[in-house]
């Protein structure tokens, strides 16, 4: 009887009223606020479960309207059976990112990144090409907090299809005022160019520059006049090449609004160039180059005489449009945020100049509770939809966000908006990369793995100057957009960094006025420091002719040492790391590589270039043979390379020549 008696205390008891849940039993607002109703055969009582929030309580919740945004919340009791989570507001007019179903196996390409618990251990699949164990050593002053709106996929994707649109009038207006196609990675260079001065308010567009014409974007469309340069492999090609260069230049001195001295001088150095021609039929490879580069030294002034007006009309007319879209998607973003009750803040913040470990950065305008976006897993690839539009990343590197996600974010604990802000950041970087197949490579490339190891080993490093989420290898770096990467560890530009102490290492992408502005900061922030402060800066060896950022570091003060890695006997990994196959991850460097170690004194007394030193990061670099994706110890990354860079600038060598 005793045993029957207590079989039946384990039962639940009947409820007395139906409700309008009869499984749940729950009121009508309850419920609508994902709340639930199960019997725990352990304490042989009923407990209240919510699904939305992972929130468990042994007394009815209470839900109300919360001050702040008026959605429903509740009123925490206590958690005997340990599986609450920290309080946060719940937005029950759209479902949350992530379900907290159980599914069956049949179900498991289909997972929730949100449903598993902070306090386990995550194991990531595949290779890994970072550590986030290692501390940092920086040392900045307190900095004011960041008042730029949150993203917002809505803002996100509208920003996506405006500057597409400026990337199509761009080419657009080259084919139609020039007769030549936009220059290859030209816009990307050109938002570098452009954000080095600009003192806008979007993250990536211009929209507030002193001069609205774009040196960069000036520079490469004058090189493509009269026709796109190549790199001339064989004397039947070279030839083609110089009587099509002619061509184009006399039909555009006959075309255009220029001098008759001008036009006189083009047209004589095309006849001239064009009787060679007809004499020889037998010309090397080096003949074709040599009178390829005299007819340029003969007709280049000519020529970018006749074009200057309509490049400069060219660049100042994407820089009003770029203003335009810039206020269009302000105006678009704010609207979303209003419609939750959110508010810009125009106020100033003022901090205390306090030396501090380097933290992250605090963003101060409320989030709403973001889209639904749906997840799911395709051959080890991470598709993240919204609206219909999908856009992937390989799954270990999806599993390496949500590990920053966790070490940094301090507004969704229970990762409700993990999955939309990785939505956000992919769409940023893609916008920014460009839809041309590997365009925007250049703007990622990686270091290797072992060379990290080594910075960190020697030479004391743990922060990364050009970096992004997708690519970082410490925990803590800079990168280029503080809105959607501070979520994930970024520390915001690096023009606006500002460390007092610690060993950092730079690897920018390749932008003269960028690398020009980057040599200027670390020279300034050397000479102002008297603790510990080290740079080793990593660019491409092109010194024919130099550019005028290397010959600034090389002249400093600061530098301790040039170090120089050969061409062909280094890798890198490619910049498009977190969506391409194995067999793409690698690519040989066709330029050396120069590594500038600049130091102040108690810099250098720390973590100086001694002989030890500098044979273990150079050992570091040599080629690990060719691994195979899963089991590389090889790779990584930082902000740029060299691949796209290189080429870019080997293409200007060869039409010089």
């Amino acid at each position: 009887m005793s045993t029957g008696s207590s079989d039946k205390s384990s039962d639940p008891p009947t409820p007395q009223s139906p409700g309008p849940d009869p499984v749940h039993d729950l009121p009508e607002e309850v419920l609508r606020a994902g709340w639930r109703r199960f019997w725990s055969k352990r304490e042989k009582r009923w407990y209240f479960f919510n699904k939305m929030t992972g929130e468990s309580l042994w007394e009815m919740p209470v839900v109300h309207k919360s001050p702040h945004n008026g959605v429903p919340g509740s009123d925490r009791v206590t958690d005997p059976l340990g599986i609450s989570v920290p309080d946060t507001p719940t937005d029950v007019r759209s479902p949350p990112p992530f379900d907290l179903k159980r599914r069956r196996d049949s179900e498991a390409s289909v997972t929730s990144l949100g449903s598993m618990s902070p306090s386990k251990k995550m194991k990531l699949e595949g290779p890994v090409y970072w550590n986030f164990e290692i501390p940092s050593n920086a040392i900045i002053f307190e900095h004011p907090p960041c008042t730029m709106p949150p993203v917002h996929p809505e803002a996100e994707s509208y920003r996506a299809q405006l500057t597409n649109k400026l990337r199509s009038q761009y080419q657009e207006l080259c084919q139609t005022r020039e007769g030549i196609d936009a220059p290859r990675e030209s816009f990307n260079r050109w938002i570098l160019e452009r954000k080095v001065t600009d003192r806008g308010n979007d993250p990536m567009l211009p929209t507030n520059c002193a001069n609205e014409i774009s040196a960069s974007m000036y520079r490469e469309i004058m090189s493509d006049i009269p026709v796109r340069g190549c790199r001339l492999r064989h004397p039947v090609e070279a030839r083609k090449y110089v009587f099509k260069y002619a061509e184009a230049a006399k039909k555009m001195v006959e075309s255009r609004n220029c001098s008759s001295d001008s036009r006189k001088i083009v047209k004589w150095s095309v006849e001239d160039i064009m009787q060679w021609l007809r004499r020889q039929n037998n010309a090397t490879l080096e003949d074709y180059q040599e009178r390829l580069t005299h007819l340029k030294t003969q007709c280049g002034p000519h020529l970018t005489e006749a074009a200057k007006s309509s490049v400069e009309g060219i660049c100042q007319k994407i820089y009003h449009l770029s203003c335009e879209s810039a206020k269009k998607i302000y105006d678009k973003h704010w609207e979303i945020l209003k419609e939750h009750g959110i508010e810009e803040i125009q106020r100033k913040f003022e901090v205390h100049k306090r030396r501090v470990q380097c933290y992250q950065i605090h963003m101060v305008v409320s989030c709403p509770r973001l889209p639904s976006i749906s997840y799911h897993v395709e051959n080890n690839v991470g598709c993240l939809r919204f609206k219909g539009e999908v856009l992937s990343l390989n799954q270990n590197y999806l599993q390496k966000l949500e590990h920053l996600y966790r070490l940094h974010c301090r507004d969704d604990r229970p990762l409700e908006n993990f999955l939309p802000r990785v939505w956000c950041l992919l769409r940023r970087y893609q916008t920014l990369f460009g839809s041309s197949p590997n365009e925007g490579t250049g703007l990622q490339g990686a270091l290797p793995v072992p060379v990290f190891e080594a910075l960190h080993k020697y030479f004391g490093v743990t922060f990364e100057l050009f970096a992004s989420p997708l690519n970082c290898y410490f925990r803590q770096y800079c990168s280029a957009f503080p809105d959607t990467d501070g979520y994930f560890g970024s520390r915001g530009p690096v023009l606006d960094f500002h460390p007092v102490s610690g060993s950092f290492e730079a690897n920018p992408p390749f932008s003269e006025e960028l690398l020009n502005a980057m040599a200027e900061h670390f020279e300034r922030l050397l000479a102002t420091s008297s603790e510990p402060l080290s740079f080793l800066v990593f660019i491409p060896e092109w010194r024919e002719p130099p550019i005028p950022a290397l010959l600034k570091m090389e002249n400093s003060i600061f530098k301790r040492k040039t170090l120089v890695v050969p061409a062909y006997e280094h890798e890198y990994r490619s910049g498009l790391q977190h969506v391409c196959s194995g067999s793409d991850l690698y690519f040989k460097s066709v330029h050396g590589t120069l590594v500038l170690i600049l130091q102040n004194e108690a810099g250098f007394a720390k973590w100086g270039p001694t002989d030890e030193r500098v044979k273990g990061l150079l050992d570091a670099y040599r080629p690990q043979g060719n691994p195979s994706p899963s089991t590389s110890s090889e790779g990584r990354r930082d902000s740029v390379d060299g691949k796209n860079a290189t080429e870019s600038r080997s293409n200007s060598k060869d039409e010089k020549r």
